[in-house]
């Protein structure tokens, strides 16, 4: 391709075209079924859904076709097909539905409400990731403005990757006919270190989550009264947590940690070197507040390689102004575990529930309640052709080489994907770069980001096309084995046969 036709074409349309509609796109409250039980009542998922297929259908692509699929009680599926040269077929993905609203949005910001701050547009959804679809035709359409080819395409976008994509099994064996046997997996769902190149994604975590209940009493009592006698639920809470985590140094269990494959150090030290302190600058910190490590490729495989745990919610203890003098009858957190790449969740889930239920102390009533487990990936080898493929396209849309990182978050899809078609290769990549805070407060998309990596994927589209196919298949795996967490040998198969459920709620 020549790259700055590519670059005005697509420039064009991201600013003509595709902005507006995201500006459409992000005012949908189209919350993933996890957060909005009524969701099917409430129509912001299909109108969401109506938006983007709308859009797709009217693009100029020949012989595209759009479809919207729709299994009984499951969240909807755009389904699209693109023809193209060759045997080959090539799968682009993406999901539609968001996380909730969260507080702390500026005061001219909020989830649905779009706003343009230069390169930047604000709200819910625009870069995690309604773009994909949008960025995905405008890339085969800039490759066949210039008469370039492609394999055959298939785009799926899918509405419930943000509660752990449970539908999308069932619409890839409902669609395993048309979808054929693919060779190379595009993902516009992940992150990137800087604006400044393209960034691939090398693994990602699993997740283990559930609720954890402790029980003292039947209701309240004045504190005065019971303070001494009865024990607080909280701290029972947390002595049971303990029994997981150091809370000096945050370091978990060595049960749940996996072997780190060199391949992934190598990759951590490089990933140092180009963001440097940046790695952790990053972050909103409050007041004097540290990092946990001081070692730039610690912190890299602290977030993509190492177990941590966080609380992400709590019940059972009122708001401050609401709070009176009552030893609280009970305490609930929400625990969210990030597992390695290559961790068997199940299993994980399952030994949690035993450290966390044995042995209570005073006998309190605890209930432990698994609500996420969703297994983790880690890419298999890079084939030549594509390796060398991202470093062009890097280099001639951004003038900087590509860069290769684990992230930390799950994309229960990318495992599923990696079972179903063991033979592909995988460019996952996306835009959730520096401050843009998916999920959280102030989320925006960067739109120069989003336009240069629409660039890149027609140029990976292109080189896919007429790379040498007895050159690297891709059929070796990346370095690591997957790792079972530690249990008696004769439940080792049960285990492992749960882990390949599909993900349940959550797992994002």
């Amino acid at each position: 391709m020549d790259n700055r036709s590519a670059q005005k074409f697509v420039d064009e349309v991201w600013e003509q075209s595709i902005v507006p509609q995201l500006v459409d796109y992000i005012k949908i409250p189209n919350k993933s079924p996890a957060f909005d039980k009524d969701w099917a009542a409430a129509g912001h998922m299909h109108q969401a859904v109506k938006l983007i297929a709308d859009w797709c259908k009217a693009q100029p692509i020949e012989g595209l076709t759009v479809e919207v699929h729709e299994l009984p009680g499951r969240t909807p599926l755009i389904f699209m097909d693109i023809p193209g040269e060759g045997p080959d077929t090539v799968m682009l993905y993406g999901h539609l539905d968001k996380q909730p609203e969260m507080t702390g949005w500026l005061d001219d910001l909020g989830p649905w409400l779009p706003v343009r701050k230069g390169d930047k547009l604000y709200g819910r959804g625009g870069a995690d990731d309604g773009y994909a679809a949008f960025a995905a035709l405008t890339a085969i359409r800039a490759l066949r403005e210039q008469g370039g080819k492609h394999a055959r395409c298939v785009v799926l976008i899918e509405g419930c990757e943000e509660s752990g994509s449970y539908d999308l099994p069932f619409y890839i064996d409902a669609l395993k006919d048309k979808i054929g046997e693919v060779s190379l997996v595009i993902a516009l769902d992940s992150g990137c270190g800087n604006y400044e190149q393209l960034w691939c994604t090398t693994s990602l975590r699993g997740l283990a989550g559930g609720t954890l209940r402790v029980d003292v009493l039947s209701e309240g009592v004045h504190s005065g009264d019971a303070s001494g006698v009865v024990p607080s639920s909280f701290r029972v809470a947390r002595q049971l947590l303990s029994r997981l985590e150091d809370e000096a140094t945050g370091q978990i269990k060595k049960e749940f940690h996996a072997p780190i494959p060199k391949q992934r150090v190598q990759q951590a030290a490089v990933c140092g070197k180009v963001l440097k302190d940046y790695m952790y600058k990053r972050f909103p910190w409050a007041g004097k507040t540290k990092p946990m490590a001081k070692d730039l490729v610690d912190i890299v495989l602290n977030r993509t390689w190492r177990p941590f745990l966080e609380i992400v919610g709590m019940d059972g203890v009122p708001a401050c102004d609401k709070g009176g003098n009552v030893l609280r009858p009970f305490t609930t957190l929400k625990l969210s575990l990030r597992l390695p790449p290559t961790g068997d969740p199940a299993a994980a889930s399952k030994l949690l529930g035993k450290l966390l239920t044995k042995d209570v102390p005073y006998g309190a009533q605890v209930t432990w309640t698994p609500t996420s487990a969703a297994q983790g990936w880690n890419a298999p080898a890079l084939a030549p052709w594509l390796e060398q493929s991202c470093e062009k396209a890097s280099r001639a849309y951004f003038g900087k080489g590509c860069t290769y990182m684990g992230e930390g978050g799950t994309i229960p899809f990318m495992g599923m994907l990696g079972e179903k078609f063991p033979q592909a290769q995988f460019m996952i990549t996306g835009v959730l770069g520096p401050q843009s805070n998916a999920h959280g407060p102030n989320e925006f998309l960067h739109i120069p980001m989003a336009k240069k990596l629409t660039c890149c994927v027609a140029q990976v589209l292109e080189d896919h096309c007429r790379r040498d196919r007895s050159a690297g298949s891709g059929k070796a795996k990346a370095g690591a084995k997957k790792a079972v967490i530690k249990k008696p040998a004769a439940k080792q198969g049960a285990a492992k046969k749960a882990g390949k459920k599909p993900a349940k709620k959550g797992a994002r």
